[in-house]
Formats: structure tokens, C-alpha cells, sequence
């Protein structure tokens, strides 16, 4: 797609009116949000399976000494 391509299809989906550019067609957004919320929520799932599969042996040594020298 070349440059006058794109110009003219921008030009399709918007026009000024007193200098001012008006969009005729805008893009939905209302689930934006929820998509961004979810993929920080499987950001942060797998940031803690990590962290739990690194440390998880060593935190179970340290409750295991703690058993045996109570």
C-alpha cells in the first residue's frame, strides 16, 4: 500500500470543520481496558510461578530447619 493509498483512506474516515480534525470513524475501545488488566494479571501469574519454582526448595529448607530445631 502506497502513500496516496493510505492518504486517501484517512482521508475517507476523517475531515476538518473550522481546522479541527473530526474523525467519522473511531475504533472501539471499550474492551481495551479489560484486556490490558488481564494480560498484567498473567504477567504477574507468571512472575510469581517463577520466583516460587527458584526459591520454593530453599524457603522449604528453611521451615524444615526451623521444625527440627523446635
Amino acid at each position: 500500500m502506497d502513500k496516496i493509498e493510505v492518504f486517501f483512506i484517512f482521508a475517507q474516515l476523517a475531515y476538518r470543520k473550522g481546522g479541527e480534525l473530526i474523525m467519522l470513524y473511531l475504533p472501539r475501545e471499550e474492551g481495551q481496558g479489560l484486556v490490558e488488566y488481564a494480560l498484567i494479571l498473567v504477567l504477574v501469574a507468571i512472575v510469581v510461578i517463577v520466583i516460587l519454582a527458584l526459591l520454593g526448595p530453599a524457603i522449604g529448607n528453611i521451615f524444615s530447619n526451623i521444625y527440627r530445631n523446635v
